[in-house]
C-alpha cells in the first residue's frame, strides 16, 4: 500500500474511531444507570459559607428547588472552589468535608457532610469527555462550594457526589463546550450542579450590608443583563462576557465563580425551561442568583 493511500486509510477510522469511544463510555453508563426523565441542571449562588449554618431565604431556596424535581441517583458538582491545572474529577468512595475557609465560627467547621462519593460515576464521566483528558482524583473530596449548599437540599447526605474541578487553563469557550459533552449524564438520573456566584467581587464588598439584601449600580447592571441573557439563550454573550462592558469587570474580576455558570448553559436543552431563584444581592458586590434549566 502506498503512503498516501495508507495515512488516507488511518485518517478514514479516525471518526469511527472516536464514535466507538463515545458509544463505549455511554454503554458504561447504561450498565450502571438506568434511563430516566431528563433531570434539569442548577447553577447556585452559594455565597458566603456561612450559608451552610445559617437560615435564611437563600437556604430556603434551596430547598425549595430541591422538593421541585426528582431525587438525583447521583450529583455532579462544579464548584468555583476546586481549580486545578488539568481537569479532575473526584473518584473515591468516601470524599472528605474540605473546610477551605478561615476566619469563621467554630460551628462551621465541625460541619461534615458524609455523602458516598461514585468512583463509576467519575470513570464514565472520564470517559464521556474527548475534549481533554479528565484525571482521577482520590485527593479532594467536597469543598464548601459543594456541601454548603447541597445539605440543604438532600440533608440526609445518602446521595453519591462527585466533583469535576475547573482547569484553569482553559477559556470560557473550552469549559461551555466541555459541559456538552456531559449531555448524557441527564438521562442517567443525574444532576449536574454548578456552585459559584455570577456577580463576585470580594474586594469591593461592603460588610456592613453583608446582612441587607443591597446592591451596587454596577452590580445590579451586570446581573440583570446576565439574567436577559439566560432567559433568552444567548449563550455565546454570556461565554464573551469579558466584552460585555465595565459592569462585567467589576462582576466578574477573576471567572473561577462565574466559569459554573457556563457549565449548566452547556447543559441546556432549547425545550428546557428556565427559571431564575434566589435572585438578590448582598454587601453590594456579590448576587446569590440561581437559575434551574429543565
Amino acid at each position: 500500500m502506498e503512503r498516501k493511500q495508507f495515512i488516507q486509510t488511518v485518517m478514514a477510522t479516525v471518526p469511527l474511531t472516536f464514535a466507538g469511544m463515545k458509544l463505549n463510555a455511554l454503554h458504561k453508563i447504561a450498565d450502571s444507570l438506568e434511563n430516566t426523565p431528563k433531570m434539569p441542571v442548577l447553577f447556585l449562588g452559594h455565597g458566603s459559607p456561612m450559608n451552610a449554618i445559617e437560615e435564611n431565604e437563600f437556604v430556603q431556596g434551596f430547598r425549595k428547588i430541591s422538593s421541585e424535581i426528582e431525587k438525583p441517583k447521583a450529583i455532579v458538582v462544579v464548584s468555583a472552589h476546586w481549580e486545578t491545572q488539568g481537569t479532575r474529577v473526584t473518584a473515591m468512595a468516601h470524599p472528605p468535608t474540605i473546610h477551605d475557609f478561615g476566619g469563621f465560627p467554630k460551628a462551621l467547621y465541625e460541619i461534615e457532610y458524609p455523602a458516598p462519593g461514585s468512583p463509576e460515576l467519575a470513570r464514565a464521566t472520564q470517559d464521556l469527555v474527548h475534549s481533554t483528558e479528565v484525571h482521577l482524583d482520590d485527593k479532594w473530596g467536597l469543598d464548601h462550594g459543594a456541601w454548603s449548599v447541597i445539605r440543604h437540599m438532600y440533608p440526609d447526605a445518602d446521595i453519591p457526589v462527585i466533583q469535576l474541578s475547573l482547569d484553569y487553563r482553559k477559556s470560557p469557550q473550552e469549559h461551555y463546550a466541555l459541559a456538552q459533552e456531559l449531555s448524557q449524564l441527564r438521562e442517567k438520573g443525574i444532576l449536574v450542579v454548578g456552585s459559584g456566584n455570577i456577580v463576585h467581587n470580594l474586594r469591593m464588598i461592603h460588610w456592613g450590608k453583608m446582612n441587607e439584601n443591597f446592591g451596587f449600580d454596577w452590580a445590579n447592571e451586570a446581573n440583570n443583563k446576565m439574567k436577559e441573557l439566560i432567559l433568552n439563550g444567548d449563550h455565546q454573550q454570556l461565554i464573551n462576557y469579558s466584552k460585555l462592558g465595565s459592569a462585567f469587570t467589576l462582576a466578574i474580576p477573576t471567572p473561577e465563580h462565574y466559569l459554573p455558570l457556563l457549565y449548566a448553559l452547556g447543559l441546556h436543552d432549547k425545550k428546557d425551561e428556565i427559571n431564575i431563584f434566589n435572585d438578590e444581592p448582598i454587601g453590594g458586590s456579590l448576587t446569590m442568583t440561581s437559575v434551574k434549566i429543565g
